[in-house]
């Protein structure tokens, strides 16, 4: 892997005079990268920070509003409210989070929609995993099927991105939650990891720490500080971009059993003193594949796997939220050997970042009046 704070390639190709930074336009036709150039189209605004997007197989998509709405997005941009989702705590960082659809969805059966969300409890909140059938405009059959062990003061690192691996299971991410970063390190806690559950929420036969009375029988890894960008690629690997503290922010190659070192390694800093926060590296922690230069804020993880961009093919692009950036990052097995900064400011703050079926990519940005984006080859 690259060592912590290696500087790797960046190129930035900027529109000049044509557009100024988070621009209200409907269209933006030519926006130039490395490549090719991309047009930009708004397909849907009012959303009240939206925080995730799935795209349904009729084309429609979902959009979870961290106030508690999910919403769906019909192709002519029109938005309806859908009834049936649990009462989630919205303060700070939390709220309704990540949407996920059953890797069977369309059999019937298995239609099924996850979601994470800010479960509150006595003024506290935990991170949670639930799913739901859609029927009309209404969830039907609303299951919870996890909840971490420990609820915590509530606004803060609640993690919760999910991705599928090919053999079923299902992967959530769970902060630290801010108050004691110390929680990553201890394996009796859920927070500050990757969990692996079945999709009924349950704890595979083969997960890595079963064995372990000492240690959370879900826990996939640990010492992970907030993991906001997950993806299970093509070929099975897994990617997170996650948040350090100030000039920390990572992209880690995820493995069963790894322990990625939040707090005793870290390559951010104390945001009120400056100083060092941890180790830059130590023996038994994974070092990152890529530490972001400055402040990323990375939410959102996707891999280019469609035919309309074949000089990306097999890149990520990981979305950013201060920096509001959308970053293209070039893989080398497990390393990350180049980067390019595809938007900068264009749609602001950028909260998820997704594939779709009809190989172009959508795009959310976090605002009170957020909107839903299409990128795709200008042509």
């Amino acid at each position: 892997m690259d060592k912590p704070g290696k500087a790797l390639p960046t190129t930035l190709l900027t529109l000049g005079m044509l557009i100024t930074p988070y621009t209200s336009a409907e269209v933006i036709d030519h926006i130039a990268t490395e490549h090719l150039d991309l047009r930009l189209e708004r397909l849907a605004s009012g959303l009240e920070n939206p925080w995730s997007l799935a795209r349904l197989p009729d084309g429609r998509f979902l959009v979870s509003e961290r106030s508690g709405y999910l919403t769906l997005v019909k192709d002519d941009g029109t938005t309806t409210r859908v009834d049936g989702v649990p009462d989630v705590n919205s303060r700070g960082q939390g709220g309704l989070l990540d949407l996920a659809l059953h890797p069977s969805w369309g059999d019937g059966e298995q239609d099924w929609i996850y979601f994470t969300w800010s479960k509150p409890d006595n003024g506290n909140t935990a991170t949670a995993l639930s799913r739901a059938r859609l029927e009309g405009e209404r969830l039907v059959d609303v299951e919870e099927l996890f909840v971490q062990d420990r609820y915590s003061e509530p606004g803060r690192h609640y993690g919760s991105r999910l991705a599928w691996l090919p053999d079923g299971t299902l992967l959530m991410s769970i902060g630290d939650r801010g108050t004691n970063p110390e929680r990553a390190q201890d394996k009796g806690d859920h927070a500050g990891s990757v969990l692996r559950l079945t999709d009924t929420g349950g704890v595979p036969d083969d997960n890595p720490f079963v064995a372990d009375t000492e240690v959370r029988d879900e826990l996939f890894t640990a010492g992970n500080r907030n993991i906001q960008g997950m993806i299970v690629t093509d070929s099975g690997e897994i990617w997170a971009s996650e948040h350090g503290p100030r000039g920390g922010d990572e992209i880690n190659f995820i493995e069963a059993g790894e322990n990625y070192g939040w707090p005793e390694v870290s390559q951010g800093r104390d945001y009120a003193t400056g100083e060092p926060i941890g180790a830059d590296s130590l023996p038994g922690m994974r070092d990152p594949a890529h530490v972001f230069e400055g402040t990323l804020a990375p939410s959102g993880l996707a891999q280019v796997t469609s035919d309309a961009f074949p000089d990306w093919h097999g890149d990520l692009l990981a979305g950013g939220l201060r920096s509001e950036r959308l970053m293209r990052l070039t893989l080398e097995g497990s390393d990350v050997v180049a980067s390019e900064i595809i938007l900068d400011g264009h749609i602001g703050r950028i909260r998820d970042v997704r594939q779709g079926d009809d190989d172009v990519f959508y795009l959310l940005n976090d605002d009170p009046q957020g909107s839903l984006y299409r990128l795709a080859p200008a042509d």
